[in-house]
């Protein structure tokens, strides 16, 4: 099996409020990409998160006790975004300098709770994680459907780093109309052993390899995966989550 990612470009900036499902749809027909039945769209987090309103402006942010003593041990740290992260924080996984991995409301745990700087509508706005990734998906993926009559599955992602390696890696945050997991337990491999315990997270890879494409200095936040064979279903990010109980590490 092969399969092609094509960046999406002509996507104009998004702002509060916009209806993406709308703008993604006229950017992906200008460029001549279709959609065709099946192509799964990748979306970036920032551009979700700000049609939807999750934006905070720091003049609005009055920073706690606790997030000015965070400050403190950090230079670079804004107690305001301090106090915004620690808002989105459930539980506080690991603290140093300033430096925070927490686990979010909807149970991801990843620095500083997703909020972010980067690409905000101005020096004085964070971005927040899509208070419901999964939902988010469901509607781009109607949006389509509604505009194109055309079927397609829709992945938002959000770049995250990984203990013990270095590097950014993109993952999925919210996945509607295919499956997050390859389930192989049950099929054999090249030696004729059963496999146990092989569960492919194919919306993480496929993330990542949309990510490829979509950088974030280039204006792309979207693209179209062509060719990769997966089973339509309910989807749902979260299924990528580990539960507690089955986590060495927490």
């Amino acid at each position: 099996m092969s399969f092609t990612v094509f960046p999406v470009a002509g996507v104009p900036l998004i702002r509060p409020g916009d209806d993406l499902g709308a703008l993604l749809t006229g950017a992906i027909v200008g460029a001549q990409l279709g959609p065709l039945e099946d192509d799964i769209v990748v979306v970036c987090q920032k551009i979700v998160s700000k049609a939807e309103g999750r934006v905070v402006a720091l003049p609005s942010v009055t920073p706690s006790p606790f997030a000015r003593q965070l400050a403190a041990l950090a230079s670079d740290k804004d107690a305001r975004v301090l106090e915004v992260i620690l808002s989105q924080t459930k539980r506080i996984v690991k603290m140093d300098r300033g430096h925070l991995i927490v686990e979010t409301g909807p149970g991801w745990v990843c620095a500083n709770a997703g909020v972010d700087e980067s690409n905000s509508l101005d020096d004085e706005t964070v971005i927040l994680l899509p208070s419901d990734p999964d939902a988010s998906a469901r509607r781009l993926a109607e949006g389509i459907r509604s505009r194109t009559e055309r079927t397609v599955a829709v992945i938002i992602t959000d770049t995250f780093g990984r203990p013990w390696r270095e590097g950014l890696v993109d993952f999925a945050l919210g996945v509607a109309g295919m499956e997050p997991l390859l389930d192989l337990r049950g099929q054999r491999d090249l030696g004729g052993r059963e496999l146990h315990h092989t569960v492919n997270a194919q919306a993480d890879a496929l993330a990542a390899a949309a990510g490829l494409v979509m950088r974030k200095g280039a204006g792309i936040p979207a693209a179209i995966i062509r060719g990769y064979e997966y089973h339509r279903g309910d989807g749902g990010g979260t299924k990528l989550l580990r539960a507690r109980e089955f986590d060495l590490f927490r």
